[in-house]
C-alpha cells in the first residue's frame, strides 16, 4: 500500500483525526449538576462579573482556533474550506502532541477579507489564541494585521512560523560556515506570505535593532525576477520591501540574483533552480529549497552544484524545515504568559532558542529534529521571557 492509499485509509477509518473528550466525569446526578445545570450557572455568573475569569474556568486558557479559508492549502492552492479540513485537523493534533494545546479546526466558506476579520473577532471570546492558516496573499497580511488588537495572540503560521524556523537554520548555518549572518547575501524565491515574512525578519523590519542585526543584502524574487526599486508596477508589501531589500538593485532573473549568493531560500515552486545555478553561488553555499512536495532543487542536484548545507521541507531528507518546530512552542509560551499578541521580539527569541536546541551544528544538522522534546519547551520559555520583558 502506497502513501496515498495509507493516508486515505487512515482518515477514512477514523473519520478524521480529532475529537472532543470530556475532562470531567458525568456518570451520576451530582456530577451532572456540577458540570451542567444548576452548578454551571455559578461559573457563568463569575465570568459575567469578570470576563478575565474565562481563563480560569473554561478552555480559553489552553485553546487555539486554527482558522483557514482554504485558499492556499499546502502546495495545492485554492481548494476550498472542505478540502482544507484535513490539514487544519492535522494542525490541531500537532498542537496537542507537541505542546499540549487544544487546537480547534475552523474552515470558513468565505474569501472576503472583511468577513473573515469579523468572524475571527466574533469567535475570539472562546479562544486563547488564533492560528491563521493557508490564507492566500496578499489578503493574509491585512487580515493578520487588523486582528492584532483583539486581546489574544493572532499568528499567521505560514508567515511567521516559517520565518522563525528559517532564521534558526541560518543562525546555525552561520556557525557551521563561519560566515556572519548579517554579512551574507541571501536570495529568496517567492514573494508570498512566507517569503515576505522571512525577508522582514532578516532585514529586521519592525524589530528593535538591539535584538536583531539586519542582513545587509536580501534579494526577493517573484515570477518576474528580483524585486527592486527600479521595477515599475509594484504595490503593497512588494513596494514596501523593495525599499529595504536588494540594495544593489539587481535585475534580470533568479539566476542573476543567485550569482555570488551565500544563501538560497526557496518558498515558491519545484524545479526552479539547477545545479549550474548553484555553482555560481559563493563557496560553502546554503540551499533551503522548501517547495512541497517537489523542492526548487533536489538535494542531490544541489550537492552536485556544490551546496555545503542543504535543507528542504520534506521529512525524507536531512534538515527538514518544518513549522511544527515553531508554532506549538510559540503558542504554548504566549498562552502561558497570557500575552495579548505575539511580538516580533518573541519571534526572534523563539528562533534563537530553536537554533540553540542543536548543540553541535553540522552541515547535515542545522535544524533540530521535530520529535526533540526540548524544542517546544525551549521555544515556549523564550516566548514567555520575551513577554515578560
Amino acid at each position: 500500500m502506497g502513501l496515498r492509499e495509507e493516508a486515505l485509509e487512515l482518515h477514512r477509518r477514523n473519520g478524521g483525526k480529532v475529537e472532543i473528550k470530556s475532562k470531567v466525569s458525568v456518570k451520576n446526578r451530582k456530577e451532572l449538576a456540577l458540570a451542567y445545570t444548576p452548578g454551571v450557572a455559578e461559573v457563568c455568573k463569575e465570568i459575567a462579573a469578570n470576563k478575565a475569569d474565562a481563563y480560569l474556568y473554561t478552555m480559553k486558557s489552553n485553546s487555539v482556533a486554527v482558522v483557514s479559508d482554504g485558499t492556499a492549502v499546502l502546495g495545492l492552492g485554492d481548494i476550498g474550506p472542505e478540502a482544507a479540513m484535513p490539514v487544519m485537523e492535522g494542525k490541531a493534533i500537532l498542537f496537542k502532541q507537541f505542546a499540549g494545546v487544544d487546537g480547534f479546526p475552523i474552515c470558513l466558506d468565505t474569501k472576503d477579507t472583511e468577513e473573515i476579520i469579523r468572524i475571527v473577532k466574533a469567535i475570539a471570546p472562546a479562544f486563547g489564541g488564533i492560528n491563521l492558516e493557508d490564507i492566500s496573499a496578499p489578503r493574509c497580511f491585512e487580515i493578520e494585521e487588523r486582528l492584532q488588537d483583539i486581546g489574544i495572540p493572532v499568528f499567521h503560521d505560514d508567515q511567521h512560523g516559517t520565518a522563525i524556523v528559517i532564521l534558526a537554520g541560518l543562525i546555525n548555518a552561520s556557525r557551521v560556515t563561519g560566515k556572519p549572518l548579517e554579512s551574507m547575501k541571501i536570495v529568496i524565491s517567492g514573494a508570498g506570505a512566507a517569503g515576505m515574512a522571512v525577508a522582514k525578519m532578516l532585514t529586521c523590519v519592525n524589530v528593535d535593532k538591539k535584538i536583531c542585526t539586519p542582513v545587509r543584502e536580501v534579494i526577493i524574487c517573484d515570477s518576474k525576477g528580483p524585486i527592486s526599486r527600479k521595477r515599475n508596477g509594484l504595490e503593497g508589501v512588494k513596494k514596501t520591501m523593495a525599499n529595504v531589500t536588494n540594495p544593489r538593485n539587481v535585475e534580470g532573473a533568479l539566476a542573476d540574483a543567485l550569482k555570488g549568493a551565500d544563501v538560497f531560500i526557496g518558498l515558491s515552486k519545484g524545479n526552479l533552480v539547477t545545479k549550474e545555478m548553484v555553482k555560481t553561488m559563493a563557496p560553502k553555499s546554503v540551499v533551503f529549497a522548501m517547495a512541497n512536495p517537489v523542492p526548487e532543487i533536489l538535494p542531490g542536484e544541489a550537492m552536485a552544484g556544490g551546496a555545503f548545507i542543504i535543507g528542504t521541507g520534506r521529512s525524507d531528507f536531512p534538515n527538514q524545515i518544518n513549522n511544527v518546530l515553531a508554532f506549538p512552542g510559540v503558542f504554548r509560551g504566549a498562552l502561558d504568559a497570557r500575552a495579548p499578541r505575539i511580538t516580533e521580539k518573541m519571534k526572534v527569541y523563539a528562533a534563537r532558542a530553536l537554533a540553540a536546541c542543536v548543540k553541535n551544528p553540522a552541515p547535515e544538522m542545522v535544524i533540530p529534529d521535530p520529535f526533540d522534546k526540548n524544542v517546544p519547551l525551549s521555544v515556549a520559555e523564550a516566548v514567555r521571557k520575551a513577554a515578560r520583558e
